[in-house]
């Protein structure tokens, strides 16, 4: 083909000699970085196709960022200041005369229209462009579940236009089967393209786990896909014939998982049964049987299957009867994630780590219904067989919304097991009915007396304690502090550090071959650093006691055993109180000399699970030393809804120990507990914290509290103080502790 050049210039297209950065950019030729990217951004924002509407925006914004694109580049800068060119392609030192034909090429450089080219930002993909942000806080956390396969591109790289075909292609077929797609702008996301260590476009990069690889082959849509199938790990499927399939379904005792069989005449393993799998891998195990496979009969017939269309099996306890099945000729991701993931448990799973639990068992929300944990546990000999296989079976028979089976080995959870069951002796097993009340690991719970052996007499005691809990939530009359669970499928450290190790050097072998030193760096660094980690932990429990540096959860029960209680004195109550950092809570227990010992120790025993927020502190109030304050700051309320218009004619009590008040000093607000006696009616819910008239009635009604029982709710109250649904008394001012100026206030 022939290509005239013409005399005559179009418009809007300007040649390698009229075309000057810095004149576009507004800056002069000394312009430092910093006042190159601020002009850059203000023309950028005002220019931005999006934003404004002038025919003329689209050529003018892309004129800008080619002009940014060059001036960043302190090479490029330099070329074009040296030699007036753009194209690093060109040698150093050579007068554009001396080359027509690149002269001849830059004079539409700024123009694709005049050879009908599609722009290199295709604006109806905007759905697919990363940011920053946006990459750290949704995608990186997300390549745990799917691959991602992401384009790197850039304003006027004709290579990117050159595979945008083949990359269209490629998006079209993996998207809908859950691959996630990403696109990074070289010109706009710089921080994002050097976390990822891409540095030209166009390069394609494929996420998983977190980590990041490169595609160095032939653009082709074939080898793409190719390379997502690669970024997954091996071992999702298992190849099952009629020599394992017994084996691979009996495997749940260890794994704790469900099994799925997927019947298909191909013998590879379809692209979305393995996203499918690597999606779900933490609760379901993944097999697939080829049915043109001779050594598959017997499992072809055993199970009735349909040669005609891929089948589905879903595997639990039962290993001779699937719990479900699906079978259609066009299996779709939406189908396969919807029938995996209402079958991710087993019928009675073990408990055998925190997420787990917490995913079981979720911890109780004011604005959801409740939910009961009913929780085996048992042992591991043979003898706890033959109960442990009754209890699946009444779970079975009384699967509710409302309740989750699961079980406990005794000898792998032992502090669970002592945290509920301080006296168990691991002999016979036994049923606990708990419900979570926070993420501290607090627990409302109740064993079912008489131990659990699988009879039928077992099965109606059960079955009436779990009616009767339906009828009653109070029947739970005991607590408890649960500790964090043994995690007890995390692999050695030794072997988690071997395929560290093994993917780093894959990683650093993938970057020999293909890429250079400055994109290597990420990778080298991480690997001092992980290696600096390792020897320091090392070293560090090596002279550290025995659990010393165990991690805790930010809610989890404090490092201390016991919890500090502070008393607010005239030196401590400015600190304390008046000048509390915002955010930050005190609850303040009022007590008198006759019940400080006995209020402070069922004090302590009640807040001790929340003494590990770092927002609250704990202090208490002698009344016989401040005998006014009580009265002062309940004064200055009534005073303060007596402006406003509200009466209140109730008389105040003479006596305030047993009060509790969670002071917030910064918005001069406080929340107030009132003790009442709870012995005789355990559904009396009075003690609550409010101002109410009936409330105070029964307070006063009550002549003879016993001490130890003032503080019976307190726990309960401590929960609605951290959900924030406790009503808030709002004063004008502090008073003081100062007796005087109380008494003449």
């Amino acid at each position: 083909m022939t290509v005239r050049r013409s005399t005559s210039r179009h418009p809007g297209m300007c040649t390698a000699s009229d075309y000057d950065p810095y004149k576009t950019l507004g800056v002069g030729r000394g312009a430092s970085q910093a006042e190159i990217k601020r002009a850059y951004k203000n023309l950028a924002r005002e220019w931005h196709p999006d934003k404004n509407k002038d025919p003329k925006a689209e050529d003018t914004f892309i004129k800008i960022s080619k002009s940014y694109e060059i001036l960043s580049n302190e090479e490029r800068r330099s070329n074009f200041d040296r030699y007036g060119q753009m194209d690093e392609s060109q040698p150093f030192g050579q007068s554009q005369h001396h080359h027509g034909f690149r002269s001849f090429h830059n004079s539409f450089y700024f123009d694709e229209s005049f050879f009908h080219f599609p722009r290199s930002r295709d604006f109806a993909d905007s759905k697919y462009l990363l940011h920053h942000a946006h990459f750290n806080s949704d995608v990186l956390p997300d390549s745990h579940k799917r691959p991602y396969l992401i384009k790197v591109t850039s304003e006027w790289c004709f290579a990117c236009i050159h595979i945008e075909p083949v990359w269209k292609e490629t998006v079209k077929e993996l998207e809908p089967l859950g691959v996630g797609i990403g696109i990074v702008d070289l010109g706009f996301e710089r921080r994002l393209a050097n976390q990822l260590g891409a540095h030209r476009a166009p390069s394609i990069i494929g996420l998983v786990n977190g980590r990041v690889t490169f595609f160095h082959q032939a653009v082709v849509r074939e080898h793409l896909r190719q390379f997502v199938e690669d970024l997954l790990p091996h071992k999702l499927v298992e190849r099952i014939t009629d020599d394992n399939y017994l084996s691979y379904l009996d495997n749940w005792h260890v794994e704790n998982k469900p099994s799925v069989l997927l019947f298909d005449q191909v013998p590879i393993v379809p692209l979305l049964y393995k996203l499918t799998a690597f999606a779900f891998r933490d609760y379901v195990r993944f097999g697939q049987v080829d049915q043109g496979d001779k050594h598959c009969t017997r499992l072809l017939r055993q199970f009735n299957i349909n040669t005609y269309a891929p089948t589905m099996l879903l595997f639990k306890e039962d290993t001779e009867k699937p719990v479900d099945i699906i079978q259609a000729r066009g299996l779709k991701k939406q189908i396969m994630d919807e029938f995996v993931s209402n079958n991710k448990f087993l019928q009675v799973p073990r408990l055998v780590n925190q997420r787990l639990f917490d995913e079981l068992c979720p911890v109780k929300q004011f604005h959801r219904r409740r939910k009961y944990c009913v929780l085996l546990i048992t042992g591991e000999d043979q003898a706890f067989l033959p109960g442990n296989k009754a209890f699946v079976d009444f779970a079975s028979a009384n699967r509710k919304e409302v309740l989750r089976f699961a079980y406990v080995y005794q000898r792998q959870q032992q502090p669970l097991c002592q945290a509920l069951l301080s006296t168990y002796t691991g002999q016979c097993a036994l049923v606990v009915i708990l419900e979570r009340r926070s993420q501290a690991g607090k627990v409302l719970y109740r064993s079912v007396s008489g131990g659990w052996n699988g009879s039928e007499e077992d099965k109606y005691r059960l079955h009436e304690q779990l009616e009767l809990l339906q009828k009653d939530p109070t029947y739970l009359s005991s607590d408890a502090t649960l500790p964090e669970l043994n995690n007890e499928m995390a692999p050695i450290f030794i072997i988690q550090w071997m395929n560290a190790a093994y993917e780093y050097i894959l990683q650093i072998y993938d970057d020999l071959l293909y890429s250079n030193w400055r994109e290597m760096m990420p990778i080298l660094s991480l690997i001092f650093s992980a290696l600096f980690i390792l020897f320091g932990t090392v070293i560090i429990q090596a002279f550290s006691e025995p659990g010393e540096n165990k991690p805790r959860q930010p809610n989890r029960p404090p490092k201390k055993d016991f919890v500090e209680v502070t008393e607010l004195t005239d030196i401590t109550y400015t600190s304390n109180l008046v000048k509390l950092r915002p955010g930050h809570i005190n609850v303040v227990l009022v007590l008198t000399n006759a019940s400080k010992n006995a209020l402070l120790r069922k004090y302590a025993k009640e807040v001790f699970s929340f003494s590990g927020t770092q927002t609250l502190h704990f202090s208490f109030l002698n009344a016989d030393k401040h005998c006014y304050w009580m009265p002062s700051l309940l004064r200055s309320v009534s005073d303060a809804a007596e402006s406003e218009g509200q009466s209140d004619d109730e008389e105040e009590p003479s006596d305030y120990a047993g009060h509790v008040l969670a002071l917030n000093g910064h918005k001069k607000y406080f929340c107030l507990f009132r003790p009442v006696f709870t012995g005789d009616d355990p559904n009396d819910s009075s003690s609550e914290t409010s101002l109410s008239s009936d409330s105070r009635r029964k307070s006063r009604s009550r002549s003879s509290i016993e001490v130890h029982h003032k503080l019976d709710r307190l726990g309960l109250w401590m929960e609605r103080l951290m959900e924030g649904t406790l009503p808030r008394l709002q004063v004008p001012a502090w008073p003081s502790l100062d007796e005087t100026a109380n008494r003449d206030s």
